[in-house]
């Protein structure tokens, strides 16, 4: 007979050393990330967790955001900043929404909306992502991560009656005033960089890099610099083991959070998940079936109702009716003809879709280079965006102009004009 195997008793000291090694890491992955006891203040409500749990999901919520200028907003608006952005998000629980702007309560909410954007996705490695230390000089090829967290909100400003239009066309051409010197600023920005890596061709050790980065040429200007950079590096390797530490210990904190959960009030709101499906051989889904065909058939009959009334209203089916029916055809056939063929081009070459930041690498014409998206590549695909864009445009603007000629000759009601007095 074999030997039984011993079940290994766990301590009780390692038990209760887990959770907060779990959150102290946790914490360490994050901006601005509180201690354990701060958690452990937010589990049970107290008001002194409040504030720091604010701050830590404005942070996480605005990561483009650097240390001093998230500084600059007031607690009030990190509170706003805060709520709109886990409602735009799709945060299910409405206690959230109803705590005060001042910031002094909802530790235990605010514990819960953490909890929320850590299941939602892999939160810890898209902020180290994002605020990792750059080496080389990188572009972004994508806006992916400028539209999924486009930051704080701007204040918005109710207009009191009728807007003026000169106030319009001053913003107007504000706008275009920072749009042209935002450009200006990008094509000097890209002149210096291909100076620097004009300048120091061949002063790298690697190979298929050739030249340095700008980070780089500082290093050797200012050695100071570097010693400055090497501690932001062994801080970017502490977080990276922190996650690393966060994910073998993750468990330990998912199961807190069902405590933390379980002590929270019951919110009559709609429910977080979809229901259970129950199994067809129960039969509970016929009764929703013979619904779904009814709303079908009624679907069905207001598409033929409003189909023969549009007919009517276009004289039939004589002629300018069948011409009508042929544009609309050549429009869709020639919208589904653009978009299959970017979708193939999208397939085929390299580029399809690339997401993230590429180091730009100076190379010669004629010389093969290493692995990596090639700029005639990236110009061609920005500029066929651009002419999907610009078409997109001139038929938005041509909606606005026949909405505007609808208004304009269709007053509401006869207008008087005063005689001039006298």
């Amino acid at each position: 007979m074999g030997r039984r195997r011993r079940r290994r008793r766990v301590d009780p000291a390692d038990a209760a050393r887990a959770l907060p090694e779990a959150i102290a890491a946790l914490s360490q992955t994050l901006p601005a990330g509180p201690s354990p006891e701060t958690f452990r203040r937010a589990k049970f409500d107290r008001p002194e967790a409040a504030p720091a749990l604010w701050r830590l999901l404005f942070r996480v919520l605005s990561p483009q955001l650097a240390d001093g200028a998230s500084a600059s907003f007031s607690p009030e608006a990190q509170v706003r900043s805060v709520k709109l952005a886990l409602r735009t998000q799709g945060y299910p629980r409405r206690a959230l929404a109803q705590l005060p702007d001042d910031g002094s309560q909802g530790g235990r909410e605010l514990l819960l909306a953490l909890a929320w954007l850590l299941a939602r996705g892999p939160l810890p490695e898209r902020l180290l992502t994002q605020n990792r230390v750059q080496l080389g000089d990188e572009m972004p090829v994508c806006e992916c991560e400028a539209l999924a967290s486009p930051g704080p909100p701007a204040p918005s400003v109710e207009a009191d009656g009728c807007v003026d239009i000169r106030h319009l066309q001053w913003l107007m051409g504000k706008l275009r005033f920072r749009w042209r010197n935002l450009m200006a600023s990008q094509q000097e920005q890209c002149a210096l960089l291909g100076k620097i890596h004009s300048y120091t061709r061949g002063c790298h050790s690697d190979r298929s890099l050739g030249h340095l980065s700008v980070t780089e040429t500082e290093l050797l200007r200012d050695p100071e610099g570097g010693r400055q950079l090497l501690q932001r590096l062994e801080r970017e390797n502490a977080r990276l083991q922190a996650a690393l530490e966060w994910r073998r210990r993750e468990l330990v904190f998912w199961r807190w959070m069902d405590t933390v959960l379980g002590a929270c009030p019951p919110e009559a709101s709609q429910p977080t998940f979809l229901p259970r499906i129950p199994t067809p051989g129960t039969g509970a889904l016929e009764p929703l079936v013979r619904e779904l065909q009814a709303l079908q058939g009624e679907l069905r009959e207001a598409v033929e109702a409003r189909r023969a009334a549009w007919e009517a209203g276009v004289g039939g089916r004589g002629p300018e009716w069948s011409a009508a029916r042929t544009a609309l055809r050549e429009a869709v056939g020639q919208d589904l003809a653009a978009l299959r063929q970017a979708c193939e081009q999208g397939g085929s070459c390299s580029l399809a879709q690339p997401h993230g930041p590429h180091r730009l690498v100076r190379t010669e014409a004629g010389v093969a280079g290493g692995p990596g998206l090639r700029a005639p590549e990236v110009i061609e695909a920005l500029r066929s965006q651009e002419a999907r864009l610009e078409v997109v445009l001139r038929q938005l603007q041509g909606q606005c102009r026949q909405e505007l000629a609808r208004l304009v000759g269709a007053p509401p009601g006869p207008v008087w004009i005063l005689p001039p007095g006298r």
